[in-house]
């Protein structure tokens, strides 16, 4: 069988190449979003068998198995992990033309260097046997294989009740030299938004939640003033433990001004209370919550990101049986500009807009944000608003390139600062390779014939740049 991922893979013009070769192959990796579990970095995790390394936690390939008729033992269930992973080498034939072929044949080929065939029935045992006897020496750790990868900084996604030791554990590792690659914490708080309290059982949930974050911050959250308290408290000690960068996530942006009066506090004492509260309520709430957020991270330099589209657990019962990233996940319409403008304005015109990064699910949403966070950059920082990587549906070969257009088209794509993998596998660093490759193939092509300047000088510093250096520019780690 021939190679499939041969050096020139998705490099279809000399240019492409040079660019990628010369100028992006060997750039470190700034992944400044991602879930991998900063306990499995701290305790340096061996994974014991490919299953456990590739497949656990992964809900692309979820979808694609159940898609292919595999019972869902041989996918989340009690199958023994031989069996899982043959599972999955028996439907790999079948992803040809979807992301997973790519990236599965990337990830073997990087770190594992399996390049001479294809994952299937037939080869399963070969890969299997290949893989783990490498899985098993300190080279394929989780650290080692980080160190392979070439990666210089993550940002993780953690809880404004998380306790963050293992960060602080590998704070120290790093200031010791035990560990070269910093790991920073990133500030999700989509559970302090009360966007569960119009269900009872919802109520029940938040409440359970708010008692973490009362202890984590040491303040009594009796009080919505309380519950903002508590809030900038914990981003405090985030900042204290390295992070820069907040996150959250949303179906559709909602955001509306404060309402004079002490309305957000009745709505609040009512969940307090057990009670449930309307989706009026909850929008406002929130807003609050959300202001306050921007003007910490502007205080701060944090970045903000959003990530908006994505509508979650669709299906009642696999979430009743696996509960929430279990690959039921999807994207979803509906009108959510004029709610962001309003928001990022809010925040621009009292001079508290923080550097901000957003991220859409919906493609229908392309030219729609890049042109809206293009309103707010104020010559303070290059490319303070940026229009995101290509994420989750999108971060494959057409929404990447489709982002790159876009970008292009709205905004400066020199500024951009590039990829992440979005992942919770060690083995996704090659999502920054797949996005190098069809970077400089867009830019050679366009220096061949023409359509920009055939100066490899000037390209190829454009080809640093958004590979690595406008990241560690622009996040000042």
């Amino acid at each position: 069988m021939s190679r499939f991922i041969t050096e020139n893979f998705l490099l279809q013009t000399e240019s492409a190449k040079r660019l990628y070769f010369e100028h992006a192959q060997n750039q470190p990796i700034i992944d400044y979003h991602c879930h991998i579990p900063p306990r499995e970095i701290a305790e340096d995790r061996r994974f014991e068998n490919m299953t456990q390394i590739w497949l656990g936690g992964d809900h692309y390939k979820w979808r694609a198995l159940r898609a292919a008729g595999i019972d869902e033992k041989y996918i989340t269930g009690s199958a023994p992990d031989w069996e899982k992973f043959e599972k999955w080498a028996s439907i790999c034939p079948l992803t040809v033309r979807n992301p997973l072929f790519h990236w599965t044949m990337l990830e073997l080929n990087r770190p594992f260097g399996i390049n001479d065939r294809y994952l299937t029935q037939e080869t399963a045992r070969s890969i299997w046997d290949e893989c783990n006897a490498k899985l098993a020496t300190p080279d394929f750790s989780a650290r080692g294989i980080m160190k392979q990868m070439r990666v210089k900084l993550i940002c993780t996604t953690d809880d404004p009740a998380d306790s963050l030791k293992y960060h602080q554990q590998l704070s120290e590792d790093y200031r010791s030299g035990r560990f070269p690659i910093r790991i920073l914490p990133t500030f999700r708080p989509d559970k302090v938004f009360p966007r569960t309290c119009a269900t009872p059982e919802g109520v029940v949930s938040y409440l359970k939640y708010l008692t973490r974050l009362s202890e984590a911050a040491d303040v009594d959250i009796s009080s919505f003033a309380a519950l903002r308290s508590a809030f900038a408290k914990r981003h405090r000690f985030f900042h204290s433990v390295g992070c820069r960068l907040s996150d959250c996530g949303f179906e559709l942006f909602q955001w509306t001004a404060p309402e004079p009066g002490d309305s957000h506090e009745r709505s609040f004492a009512n969940i307090l209370k057990g009670e449930t509260i309307s989706e009026k309520e909850i929008v406002a709430l929130s807003s609050v919550l959300l202001s306050d957020l921007g003007r910490l991270n502007a205080e701060k330099n944090w970045t903000s990101q959003l990530h908006i589209g994505a509508m979650r657990n669709n299906s009642t019962r696999i979430y009743r049986q696996l509960g929430p990233d279990a690959g039921c996940d999807s994207m979803v319409d509906g009108s959510y500009g004029k709610a962001l403008s309003r928001y990022l304005d809010d925040l621009d015109k009292d001079s508290k807009l923080p550097k901000t990064i957003v991220y859409n699910l919906n493609p229908d949403a392309n030219y729609l944000l890049a042109s809206l966070v293009a309103n707010f950059n104020d010559g303070t920082i290059p490319g303070k608003m940026q229009y995101g990587a290509g994420w989750w549906f999108l971060d494959q070969k057409n929404g990447m390139e489709e982002q790159l257009e876009t970008l292009s088209n709205m905004g400066l794509l020199s500024l951009f600062v590039g990829m992440l993998t979005d992942s919770r596998s060690f083995l996704s660093y090659t999502r920054h390779e797949y996005f190098r490759r069809i970077l400089c193939n867009l830019l050679g092509s366009e220096m061949e014939s023409g359509l920009i300047p055939n100066d490899f000088d000037w390209i190829g510093k454009m080809v640093e740049d958004i590979c690595y250096y406008n990241a560690e520019r622009y996040f000042q780690f």
